[in-house]
């Protein structure tokens, strides 16, 4: 999908997840039918006391740390709606090995926040942090989108423009304190949220004449939200700049970085740019967060699927050198290219779990110690191609899938404090055999679709076509 006026192979930007609820959807088309008068229209379920606490906060640590582990992002569907079988189902399940789980304030599931200054509408959010809350999660709460009259649009909740060109834009440069505000307004809201993303993937930062991102306007608002935050509370975390650290083929020159290459391809020096803007001019951060595929823009896996996933090591390690160490966290990550439709069906899910586990690996030994999975559930139906439960819209639903029980395996064994060891493995299985241990457990990954006799850490196994086994130590 072409973004900004050049080629994006990230192709996250999907409608359905940008629609937050089918009844901002139904008030759109409502609004196009039947045109309001030119006022701001009904107030009706927005409150003015949008700071007042929710519900009841999980206890939150004294002093949160900066690390989280390996958790999730709520997305337009989601486990907190849907029959109440398969909600209850899925909610006890991901309680059994409770993870971070992130959602951002407006869209993909959550509605216009703030659809006029000083008037709020929180109830979509305070369902999915509720969620969170029994579930046993850990809440993380992504900073994007803007309410429409920060950026142009019409005040109102029966106004917000849910198409996706309104979402991409950011706030206006006067409305970035309206923006900073709103953030510290979550922030009292939910007290246990202790950990914050600001904005996503530099959405409507794209400087069109100068074709770069506006790195600029960026770091301005993101140090406002900092230090409106950082006033609410000086424990609570906060990160950037969620960049998407886009890749070309190996092949290209113009526009790609001499140094910051590998077999994966070329780092777009648009993006390096705009990190070492950020880096250099920020008010402070407490960790560091990125977003990317191990495959290039064109969708090139290089120098295969599983080889490909060393860039997330490389830009770890790159990443942490550029911030002096900060945590580092994956806001997002994929590993397996959408088709036309901007969905990923092609592999089978034995292959989709074993790259996965592959990219898991490499980000942590970029030093890593945070990621999430994004799109979790579709919104139908009985199967789900790479989501982490059966969806929950049938009694039946909510049970877990395979990636799940990857991602779980993964946050349990190697969570924030890992202490990574080294482990050997037989020189014949070195080409096609991943591996990544501390001193308990043992994950190999298979990565040919053909089963194998494997010896690592001294014992000696078969493995599967794409098996991921894990070892104790």
């Amino acid at each position: 999908m072409g973004r900004h006026g050049w080629n994006s192979g990230a192709w996250r930007w999907r409608i359905a997840a940008l629609l937050g609820v089918g009844a901002a959807a139904l008030a759109l088309v409502l609004t196009v039918l039947s045109p309001l008068p030119d006022s701001k229209g009904s107030t009706a379920g927005t409150t003015p006391d949008g700071d007042k606490v929710h519900g009841t906060p999980a206890e939150p640590p004294v002093r949160p740390g900066p690390e989280v582990g390996w958790g999730f992002t709520h997305t337009e569907h989601s486990a907190d709606e849907g029959a109440d079988a398969a909600v209850a189902r899925a909610r006890s399940m991901l309680g059994e090995q409770p993870m971070p789980q992130d959602q951002a304030i407006m869209g993909w599931g959550a509605d216009n926040p703030e659809p006029d200054k000083g008037l709020y509408q929180f109830g979509d959010l305070d369902r999915r942090i509720d969620f969170v809350r029994k579930s046993g999660g850990t809440p993380v709460v992504t900073l994007c989108c803007a309410p429409d009259w920060m950026k142009g649009g019409e005040p109102g909740p029966d106004r917000t423009d849910w198409s996706q060109s309104n979402l991409e834009k950011a706030p206006d440069p006067e409305h970035f304190q309206d923006f900073a505000n709103l953030a510290a307004t979550v922030a009292k809201r939910y007290p246990d949220v202790r950990h914050f993303l600001v904005w996503n993937e530099f959405k409507g930062f794209w400087n069109e004449s100068q074709a770069r991102w506006d790195y600029e306007g960026y770091t301005k608002l993101y140090n406002l939200v900092y230090k409106a935050l950082k006033k609410v509370d000086e424990d609570i975390m906060v990160g950037g700049p969620y960049l998407v650290m886009d890749s070309l083929s190996p092949q290209q020159t113009e526009g790609t970085s001499d140094t910051f290459k590998g077999a994966w391809g070329r780092m777009d020096q648009r993006i390096v740019d705009a990190f070492d803007y950020w880096n250099e001019h920020k008010a402070g951060a407490d960790f560091v967060a990125v977003d990317g595929s191990s495959y290039t823009n064109d969708d090139e896996m290089l120098p295969d699927e599983f080889k490909a996933t060393d860039k997330f090591t490389a830009v770890g390690s790159w990443v942490r050198q550029r911030t002096g160490n900060l945590p580092l966290w994956w806001a997002e990550y994929y590993v397996e290219p959408a088709d036309g439709n901007d969905e990923r069906k092609g592999w089978s899910e034995p292959h989709r779990v074993a790259v996965h586990a592959a990219a898991l690996m490499a980000m942590a030994k970029g030093g890593a110690t945070s990621g999430f999975y994004w799109s979790p559930e579709t919104q139908k139906g009985s199967s789900c191609a790479g989501c982490l439960w059966r969806p929950t819209d049938r009694a039946s639903g909510g049970g877990a899938l395979p990636l799940l029980g990857l991602l779980s395996r993964f946050d349990d064994e190697f969570g924030p404090g890992t202490k990574y060891r080294s482990v050997t493995v037989a020189e014949d299985d070195v080409p096609h055999v991943r591996v990544l241990a501390d001193d308990k457990a043992v994950l190999v990954v298979n990565t040919l679709n053909r089963a194998i006799s494997a010896k690592v850490d001294g014992k000696r196994f078969q493995m599967q076509g794409y098996e991921v086994k894990w070892l104790r130590r």
